[in-house]
Protein backbone atom coordinates (compact mmCIF):
# COMPACT_ATOMS: atom_id res chain seq x y z
CA UNK A 1 0.00 0.00 0.00
CA UNK A 2 1.24 3.66 -0.71
CA UNK A 3 0.21 6.96 0.49
CA UNK A 4 1.37 9.87 -0.44
CA UNK A 5 2.19 13.13 1.62
CA UNK A 6 0.91 16.09 -1.32
CA UNK A 7 4.11 18.13 -1.45
CA UNK A 8 3.29 21.57 -2.60
CA UNK A 9 5.79 23.63 -1.07
CA UNK A 10 3.85 24.40 2.45
CA UNK A 11 3.44 22.90 5.65
CA UNK A 12 5.90 20.43 8.03
CA UNK A 13 5.95 17.97 5.62
CA UNK A 14 9.16 15.82 6.94
CA UNK A 15 7.10 15.73 10.46
CA UNK A 16 3.92 14.17 8.94
CA UNK A 17 5.75 12.16 7.12
CA UNK A 18 7.84 10.91 9.86
CA UNK A 19 4.87 10.38 11.99
CA UNK A 20 3.19 8.04 9.55
CA UNK A 21 6.45 6.03 9.07
CA UNK A 22 6.62 5.44 12.51
CA UNK A 23 2.87 4.20 12.86
CA UNK A 24 3.00 2.33 9.97
CA UNK A 25 5.62 0.14 11.03
CA UNK A 26 6.32 -1.50 7.55
CA UNK A 27 2.72 -1.59 6.99
CA UNK A 28 2.40 0.90 3.60
CA UNK A 29 5.58 2.98 2.30
CA UNK A 30 5.06 6.50 2.95
CA UNK A 31 6.04 8.79 -0.05
CA UNK A 32 6.38 12.22 0.15
CA UNK A 33 5.81 13.90 -2.90
CA UNK A 34 5.09 16.90 -5.31
CA UNK A 35 4.45 14.93 -8.29
CA UNK A 36 0.68 14.52 -9.69
CA UNK A 37 1.42 10.82 -11.34
CA UNK A 38 2.66 9.76 -8.23
CA UNK A 39 -0.47 11.11 -6.01
CA UNK A 40 -2.51 10.25 -8.24
CA UNK A 41 -1.81 6.45 -7.91
CA UNK A 42 -1.48 6.37 -4.60
CA UNK A 43 -3.78 4.52 -2.42
CA UNK A 44 -4.58 6.93 0.21
CA UNK A 45 -3.68 10.36 0.18
CA UNK A 46 -2.65 12.86 3.11
CA UNK A 47 -2.88 16.54 2.71
CA UNK A 48 -0.80 18.85 5.18
CA UNK A 49 -0.56 22.70 5.09
CA UNK A 50 0.97 25.19 7.20
CA UNK A 51 0.93 29.10 6.91
CA UNK A 52 -1.03 31.52 5.05
CA UNK A 53 -3.75 30.64 2.72
CA UNK A 54 -3.45 32.91 -0.34
CA UNK A 55 0.31 31.25 -0.32
CA UNK A 56 -0.92 27.73 0.18
CA UNK A 57 -3.50 27.52 -2.44
CA UNK A 58 -0.79 29.50 -5.29
CA UNK A 59 1.32 26.74 -4.32
CA UNK A 60 -1.30 23.88 -5.24
CA UNK A 61 -2.19 25.55 -8.21
CA UNK A 62 1.49 26.21 -9.27
CA UNK A 63 2.67 22.97 -8.56
CA UNK A 64 -0.24 21.24 -10.90
CA UNK A 65 -1.88 19.30 -7.81
CA UNK A 66 -5.01 21.50 -7.39
CA UNK A 67 -7.08 18.85 -9.37
CA UNK A 68 -5.13 15.82 -8.37
CA UNK A 69 -5.63 16.25 -4.91
CA UNK A 70 -9.37 17.34 -5.74
CA UNK A 71 -9.65 13.82 -7.52
CA UNK A 72 -8.22 11.76 -4.15
CA UNK A 73 -10.30 13.59 -1.99
CA UNK A 74 -13.75 12.09 -4.09
CA UNK A 75 -12.18 8.65 -4.32
CA UNK A 76 -9.71 7.41 -1.93
CA UNK A 77 -8.87 7.45 2.26
CA UNK A 78 -7.63 11.15 2.43
CA UNK A 79 -6.10 12.81 5.60
CA UNK A 80 -6.06 16.74 5.31
CA UNK A 81 -4.46 18.61 7.90
CA UNK A 82 -4.40 22.62 9.00
CA UNK A 83 -4.58 24.72 6.33
CA UNK A 84 -5.20 21.52 4.29
CA UNK A 85 -8.30 20.71 6.08
CA UNK A 86 -9.14 24.79 5.42
CA UNK A 87 -8.34 24.20 1.73
CA UNK A 88 -11.57 22.12 1.31
CA UNK A 89 -13.91 24.54 2.55
CA UNK A 90 -15.03 27.53 0.04
CA UNK A 91 -13.47 30.23 0.87
CA UNK A 92 -11.11 31.79 3.68
CA UNK A 93 -10.92 35.23 5.44
CA UNK A 94 -7.41 35.10 5.16
CA UNK A 95 -6.07 37.04 2.14
CA UNK A 96 -10.12 36.63 0.72
CA UNK A 97 -8.61 33.44 -0.47
CA UNK A 98 -11.13 31.81 -2.79
CA UNK A 99 -10.44 27.34 -1.97
CA UNK A 100 -11.15 24.24 -3.07
CA UNK A 101 -14.44 24.52 -3.17
CA UNK A 102 -14.72 20.76 -1.90
CA UNK A 103 -17.08 21.68 0.91
CA UNK A 104 -19.31 24.89 0.99
CA UNK A 105 -18.16 26.97 3.85
CA UNK A 106 -15.82 29.46 5.26
CA UNK A 107 -12.58 29.71 6.72
CA UNK A 108 -13.23 32.53 9.63
CA UNK A 109 -10.41 34.48 11.82
CA UNK A 110 -11.06 34.29 15.38
CA UNK A 111 -12.38 37.59 17.07
CA UNK A 112 -9.85 39.38 19.05
CA UNK A 113 -10.72 40.40 22.27
CA UNK A 114 -12.50 37.27 23.34
CA UNK A 115 -12.14 36.11 27.05
CA UNK A 116 -12.35 32.53 28.60
CA UNK A 117 -14.37 31.39 31.58
CA UNK A 118 -12.48 33.32 34.15
CA UNK A 119 -12.25 35.69 32.31
CA UNK A 120 -9.00 36.23 30.66
CA UNK A 121 -8.27 37.49 27.73
CA UNK A 122 -7.49 34.79 24.84
CA UNK A 123 -4.79 35.06 22.43
CA UNK A 124 -5.26 34.82 18.67
CA UNK A 125 -3.65 32.68 16.65
CA UNK A 126 -5.27 29.87 19.30
CA UNK A 127 -1.87 28.02 19.90
CA UNK A 128 -1.61 24.98 22.15
CA UNK A 129 -3.27 22.01 23.65
CA UNK A 130 -7.35 22.17 23.66
CA UNK A 131 -9.88 18.99 24.11
CA UNK A 132 -11.56 17.63 21.10
CA UNK A 133 -14.71 16.24 21.51
CA UNK A 134 -16.26 13.91 18.60
CA UNK A 135 -19.59 14.88 17.17
CA UNK A 136 -20.15 11.16 16.44
CA UNK A 137 -18.79 7.87 16.07
CA UNK A 138 -15.56 6.61 13.14
CA UNK A 139 -13.22 4.47 12.45
CA UNK A 140 -10.51 6.68 13.09
CA UNK A 141 -11.67 7.48 16.58
CA UNK A 142 -11.20 3.62 17.45
CA UNK A 143 -8.62 4.04 20.75
CA UNK A 144 -9.16 7.88 20.89
CA UNK A 145 -10.85 9.22 24.13
CA UNK A 146 -13.79 11.93 23.43
CA UNK A 147 -12.50 14.88 25.16
CA UNK A 148 -8.74 14.06 23.90
CA UNK A 149 -6.30 16.86 23.70
CA UNK A 150 -4.59 17.78 20.21
CA UNK A 151 -2.08 20.19 19.11
CA UNK A 152 -3.40 23.79 17.32
CA UNK A 153 -1.83 26.60 16.18
CA UNK A 154 -4.44 28.87 13.81
CA UNK A 155 -5.71 32.06 13.44
CA UNK A 156 -9.01 30.83 11.48
CA UNK A 157 -11.05 28.39 12.02
CA UNK A 158 -13.40 26.33 9.57
CA UNK A 159 -17.30 26.82 9.54
CA UNK A 160 -18.76 24.44 6.97
CA UNK A 161 -21.70 25.47 5.97
CA UNK A 162 -23.77 22.20 7.04
CA UNK A 163 -23.36 21.06 10.46
CA UNK A 164 -23.04 17.47 9.95
CA UNK A 165 -19.58 17.66 8.05
CA UNK A 166 -18.32 18.84 11.43
CA UNK A 167 -16.89 15.33 13.16
CA UNK A 168 -15.72 17.12 15.93
CA UNK A 169 -15.14 20.52 17.79
CA UNK A 170 -13.12 22.27 20.10
CA UNK A 171 -13.69 25.41 22.04
CA UNK A 172 -12.07 29.15 21.84
CA UNK A 173 -13.92 30.28 23.74
CA UNK A 174 -17.57 29.37 21.42
CA UNK A 175 -16.91 26.04 19.62
CA UNK A 176 -15.80 25.48 16.22
CA UNK A 177 -15.18 22.87 13.98
CA UNK A 178 -12.20 20.98 15.01
CA UNK A 179 -12.36 18.22 12.07
CA UNK A 180 -14.19 17.74 8.83
CA UNK A 181 -15.33 15.37 7.21
CA UNK A 182 -17.59 12.91 5.01
CA UNK A 183 -17.28 9.38 3.40
CA UNK A 184 -13.44 8.87 2.65
CA UNK A 185 -12.45 12.25 4.07
CA UNK A 186 -10.93 12.77 7.31
CA UNK A 187 -9.40 16.74 8.12
CA UNK A 188 -8.45 18.02 11.11
CA UNK A 189 -7.81 21.15 12.22
CA UNK A 190 -5.15 20.18 14.81
CA UNK A 191 -1.41 19.06 13.99
CA UNK A 192 -2.01 15.21 14.63
CA UNK A 193 1.86 14.76 14.45
CA UNK A 194 2.32 16.67 17.46
CA UNK A 195 -0.18 15.72 19.50
CA UNK A 196 1.18 12.85 21.44
CA UNK A 197 0.19 9.50 21.73
CA UNK A 198 -3.89 10.66 20.48
CA UNK A 199 -2.38 12.40 17.15
CA UNK A 200 0.09 8.75 16.48
CA UNK A 201 -3.13 6.72 17.07
CA UNK A 202 -5.71 8.99 14.60
CA UNK A 203 -2.83 8.43 11.89
CA UNK A 204 -2.25 4.69 12.94
CA UNK A 205 -6.33 4.51 12.39
CA UNK A 206 -5.77 6.14 8.89
CA UNK A 207 -3.27 3.49 7.80
CA UNK A 208 -5.77 0.43 8.40
CA UNK A 209 -8.99 2.28 7.27
CA UNK A 210 -11.11 1.58 3.70
CA UNK A 211 -12.48 5.15 3.14
CA UNK A 212 -15.61 4.25 5.00
CA UNK A 213 -17.16 6.59 7.78
CA UNK A 214 -19.23 3.98 9.34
Amino acid sequence: MKIAVVDYGMGNLRSVTQALEHVSAGRAEILLTDRPELVAAADKVVFPGQGAMRDCMAGLVQSGLRDVVLDAACNKPFFGVCVGAQLLLDHSEEGDTAALGFYPGTVKRFPSGQLDAAGARLKVPHMGWNEVWQTRRHPLFDGVEDGARFYFVHSYYMAPADPALSLGFAEYPFAFSAILGRGNVFATQFHPEKSAAAGLRLLDNFIGWDGSDA
